[in-house]
């Protein structure tokens, strides 16, 4: 949703704005977040840190132009699944959760990366896309925190379902 794909796309608040105005981004990096918050210490930390390391990753593959097929149903699949694991109250490994957070993380990397080489200021932009999606994360974070009581399990597993559903509703095209 974010991804124009006309022109050079700006600096800083371009890459900022990237995630932030993209719903399917919004939804994927809260739900880092949140599942981490779920799942306690230490993947409240790990998860957030996992993303953006390998999204770096998937970015250098989108500026070099390494094609990747599915970005876009990549991107739409991280919100199903990590609000999937959340609703579900999915607790695997620390290192099985990691690999799914980063495995999602390179569709989002790669989309950031594609739009890199045409930025006015890549540095800015690769900051700005850092900084909110670290942003998103912690929102997160914070509303998972919320499942230290009882009915805020509820809340934040009612909330990975709904990151869930707008999954599927990005990938169907029904928004």
């Amino acid at each position: 949703m974010a991804h124009s794909g006309d022109g050079p796309v700006g600096g800083f608040a371009a890459g900022f704005m990237h995630p932030v105005l993209g719903w399917d981004h919004v939804i994927a990096m809260v739900a880092v977040g949140l599942w981490g918050a779920f799942l306690g210490s230490p993947a409240i930390w790990v998860l957030p840190v996992v993303f953006p390391v390998v999204m770096a990753f998937g970015g250098a593959l989108g500026v070099v132009g390494v094609p990747l097929p599915g970005v876009e149903i990549g991107i739409a699949a991280s919100a199903i699944v990590l609000g999937a694991m959340v609703a579900f109250a999915a607790r695997p490994p620390l290192w099985v959760a990691a690999v799914i957070v980063g495995a999602f993380a390179i569709f989002h990397g790669h989309a950031h990366g594609t739009e890199l080489p045409v930025a006015a200021n890549p540095l800015a932009y690769s900051l700005g896309f850092v900084l909110a999606t670290g942003l998103l994360h912690l929102g997160g974070i914070g509303f998972g925190m919320v499942v230290r009581w009882p009915a805020g399990k509820v809340a934040v597993r009612l909330g990975g379902a709904a990151i869930a559903a707008a999954g599927v509703a990005f990938l169907t095209g029904a928004v």
